[in-house]
């Protein structure tokens, strides 16, 4: 029987309302399960979280301490309105990369972090395509958000163009012994949760760092308007680690050279991606830490995607880099699937990681 673990802060934070660009509802969700377990924390322009824990053991300097970044972001994907038709329904776009071919029946929530409307995203029926139409996917463009609306001036009542939106989606446990955990955002509010779990950890134990470390809950990573790159360059860290989720393809009828990483085998380490090239010697003292400890890691075997890391990296005179992602199914729709013992993974190992005070 495999450990049932508790996830009740990462489905808080799965069904949070935060599409990129208008993530104060996550942030504040942040914020009031940081503020007793870190020395000090802000929010800065661009809406980045940054809470510091400082370090106090013999490696510290107070004229020019090591600092250490760990990051995840807070945004999910979704969608903007961009028009009301007369009959009252709601022409849309994407923020990030969502596959058409996994909107059309969805339910969403449309609005802002104020208040929102619920709505479908449907298109013309398919008993009213043609043949041509029905062997092919639909775009975006043919397709319309359904609010309830009669026509153009009720649908105004509630929405404006301008207003983003998000799938509303329910965060379920299921498998053998509840492993699997579906929800919406889990890229990259796992992060964030595993984020948190480790300040808590680091308050309520009794080592002391030997480094100050600044956790970065940061903005806008699903539209490439990184938050993290205004992050790094105001920390101007030495190290970071980024938290992801990452796309695995472990399902059926795909080749087992295109399996990124398998589910259930602890967090991914990548040696390169599409916009990093990652340090060969903390990717090696990432694995040797986690055969030392007994915590499940795996290299992420195949190059694709991108992350925060390229931005950090890049950032003032540049920053060692270690990314390490949770493996996930369907990523980017309503229905992202993550392993709860990779879950535990990445927290294990993020947390020996910066208290083993070698990296």
């Amino acid at each position: 029987m495999r450990k049932y673990y508790s996830t009740e802060l990462l489905q808080q934070l799965s069904i949070a309302f935060g599409p990129s660009g208008c993530e104060n509802n996550v942030s504040e969700l942040i914020i009031s399960q940081i503020d007793n377990v870190c020395d000090a924390y802000c929010t800065d322009r661009v809406g980045n979280v940054i809470a510091k824990i400082c370090g106090k053991g013999i490696d510290y300097n107070e004229e020019d301490p090591v600092k250490v970044m760990v990051s995840a972001h807070m945004d999910e994907v979704g969608f903007m309105v961009t028009d009301i038709t007369e009959d009252g329904y709601l022409k849309f776009s994407t923020l990030g990369g969502i596959n058409p071919r996994v909107m059309c029946g969805r339910n969403v929530e449309v609005g802002d972090e104020n208040g929102r409307v619920k709505g479908v995203v449907a298109t013309k029926a398919i008993h009213m395509q043609t043949s041509d139409e029905k062997g092919k996917v639909i775009g975006i463009d043919k397709m319309y958000i359904d609010i309830g609306a009669v026509d153009r001036e009720d649908a105004k009542k509630y929405v404006s163009v301008g207003d983003v939106g998000t799938f509303d989606s329910d965060f379920v446990r299921f498998g053998k012994d509840g492993c699997k955990l579906k929800g919406k955002a889990l890229d990259d509010r796992l992060g964030c949760a595993a984020m948190i779990e480790v300040m808590r950890e680091i308050k309520n134990g009794d080592k002391e760092l030997p480094y100050d470390v600044y956790f970065c809950f940061t903005c806008c990573e699903e539209i490439g308007i990184s938050g993290a790159a205004v992050a790094s360059q105001s920390i101007e860290p030495d190290i970071a680690i980024v938290l992801e989720a990452t796309a695995v393809s472990d399902i059926a009828d795909v080749p087992d050279d295109l399996k990124v990483a398998a589910q259930g085998e602890g967090g991914a380490i990548s040696f390169m991606d599409n916009g990093t090239v990652y340090d060969r010697q903390f990717v090696s003292l990432a694995m040797k830490i986690a055969e030392n400890k007994g915590i499940k890691a795996q290299i992420k075997s195949y190059v694709s995607g991108a992350n925060d890391a390229s931005h950090i990296q890049r950032s003032g005179k540049g920053t060692k880099v270690l990314a390490i992602s949770a493996p996930a199914r369907y990523i980017h729709s309503a229905s992202c699937v993550v392993d709860a013992e990779d879950y535990e993974s990445v927290k294990s190992l993020v947390y020996a990681l910066i208290s083993d005070g070698k990296i």
